[in-house]
């Protein structure tokens, strides 16, 4: 009846073998998917993967005046040309 008594067959080593690799393969995914979950960080805006809002040029402008690095004179020329829409006069930078 049993042909190998009572050590499994060519299949029988197989189907252990193939097995234990998928039952490993599924422990370590299981891992790096709870891994990814937890490391995620929290908050809004942070599962949607949305970018964070683009600074304005006037914004830029206020954060460079308020770092001291152009005077107001500069800053109102400045902002009033980003307010027109005109183009710097050429020569002037």
């Amino acid at each position: 009846m049993l042909w190998y008594g009572h050590d499994p067959g060519g299949w029988g080593w197989f189907t252990m073998s193939v097995g234990m690799v998928l039952f490993w393969a599924a422990l370590i995914a299981c891992g790096v998917l709870l891994f990814r979950a937890l490391s995620r960080p929290a908050g809004p805006g942070a599962t949607t993967g949305a970018p964070p809002p683009r600074t304005t040029p006037e914004q830029l402008l206020a954060e460079r005046f308020a770092r001291g690095e152009i005077d107001e004179d500069e800053y109102r020329r400045r902002l009033t040309v980003l307010r027109a829409g005109g183009e710097p006069r050429p020569g002037k930078n």
